[in-house]
């Protein structure tokens, strides 16, 4: 666009400028067609940082990172479509469960979804703990998985809006990844590319969450479903607390099995919850019930008659998997070592550092350091009490899966950081903190 150069507009955002939207496309499009170079997009993020931005240029940027790239807009071949999106967390495996209970009630879902890093799993990394399952998937096949079966699975697309990849790989190592603007213009660049009908939002608040207080979250749930609305999708976020870890299972294929218990109906209560809710909620918002309680009885009911179960397992089959692990999570990788980490004292546990447990299962090799490494799909740790639970000294409190006994011994002290204990029952806080829709 004539006239307009990076320096400028640095300089004007940097002054606490709102730019136009033209000036927002004119720099994002540059830098990703390398026009721009990273210290110029560097400079610029940092000045967001400091400075915010309206809800104009919010829309703007995360429009603008939309169209850098390839549009699926699913909700133009099928329609209504759903789409639901996590902002991370320890023990986060309500995706893998809530994805084939709404398929399996009649609402599809097309969900492309992220690789892990740090101390929050990444969706995809769970389900490539299945055996055979081809989770990168061209437009073509997860279209054709959409429309024969009401749910595809994938990992996120470079195609679908690489402005995105390329900014967020320079917030990382240049300490701008805390903006809400750019958070959310992150988010839902990504989830409009895919293009549903419906959206849900689940923002994490608390200790194993990137949002660490219950202001940020709910001002970046607004934010997001802002652009939503503005993009002209049924947006809703919800609040939910992730000061402990969800459910007991924390690793890839510990978590997979840990969804299938939901499915069958024997999962642990806090994350059953949670999906329940989730299911409801989109059931709901796509008009597919009357109410979010009819949801909630469908979502019963599809746990109850298997339903959902055989979703997962129909499309896991269909995406190359082994479905045998599904109906038998026997088979899932499991790790040669098991160790037992007692209860150093006895009393009620008050809390349970989510961060802590989360970055412990890192260190086995469950998750990322670094983008790019490996992990390991057998390892990571499974809960035997939670908050509020009274043992005796001794008594077992985690399970360790890992690859040796060295490794599950050089975490122990590690894990028992992460707990607080007390002589009195603690009060425990509510899993569901509210919700924000237009």
């Amino acid at each position: 666009m004539a006239g307009m150069n990076a320096v400028d507009l640095i300089r004007r955002k940097r002054d606490g400028e709102a730019l136009s939207a033209e000036a927002i496309d004119w720099l994002v499009q540059s830098y990703t067609r390398g026009e721009v170079a990273d210290y110029q997009m560097s400079a610029f993020l940092m000045a967001v940082l400091w400075r915010g931005m309206s809800r104009a240029e919010t829309v703007a940027l995360t429009l603008s990172m939309l169209h850098s790239g390839v549009e699926l807009l699913v909700r133009e071949h099928l329609t209504p479509v759903a789409d639901k999106h996590s902002t991370g967390g320890v023990g986060d495996k309500v995706t893998l469960a809530v994805a084939p209970l709404v398929a399996a009630c009649g609402l599809p879902v097309a969900k492309m979804t992220g690789r892990g890093l740090g101390h929050t799993g990444g969706t995809v990394d769970k389900l490539e703990s299945i055996g055979g399952l081809r989770t990168e998937l061209s437009q073509s096949e997860f279209l054709d998985l959409l429309s024969k079966h009401g749910l595809a699975l994938s990992a996120q697309s470079s195609e679908l809006a690489p402005a995105d990849g390329k900014m967020y790989a320079l917030r990382d190592v240049t300490g701008t990844v805390e903006s809400i603007p750019l958070i959310a213009a992150s988010i839902m660049s990504k989830k409009l590319a895919v293009g549903p009908s419906h959206l849900l939002l689940d923002v994490k608040v608390g200790s194993g969450a990137f949002m660490k207080n219950e202001q940020d979250a709910r001002q970046l749930a607004e934010t997001m479903v802002r652009i939503g609305i503005d993009a002209g999708v049924r947006t809703v976020a919800l609040l939910s607390a992730m000061e402990q870890p969800l459910g007991r299972a924390i690793g890839n294929a510990l978590e997979v099995a840990e969804a299938v218990d939901i499915l069958r109906g024997a999962g642990p209560a806090d994350v059953t919850e949670i999906c329940l809710h989730e299911t409801a909620t989109l059931l709901a918002m796509a008009g597919l019930v009357a109410d979010e309680a009819e949801g909630h009885a469908s979502a019963e009911r599809a746990i109850r008659d298997g339903s959902g179960l055989a979703k997962l397992a129909e499309v896991v089959a269909a995406q190359g998997g082994e479905a045998a692990q599904i109906e038998d999570t026997s088979r899932l990788p499991v790790a040669p070592v098991r160790e037992t980490v007692p209860a150093p004292q006895s009393g009620y546990i008050a809390a349970i550092d989510a961060e802590h447990i989360g970055m412990a299962s890192v260190h086995l090799g469950a998750g990322r350091q670094r983008k790019g490494d490996p992990i390991d799909h057998a390892v990571g740790l499974m809960l035997l009490a939670k908050v509020g639970d009274h043992l005796e000294a001794g008594a077992p409190l985690i399970e360790v899966h890992a690859r040796t006994a060295e490794q599950a011994q050089s975490i122990r002290a590690e894990l028992l950081s992460a707990y607080i204990w007390s002589e009195q029952p603690p009060l425990t806080s509510p899993l569901l903190l509210g919700s924000v829709s237009s």
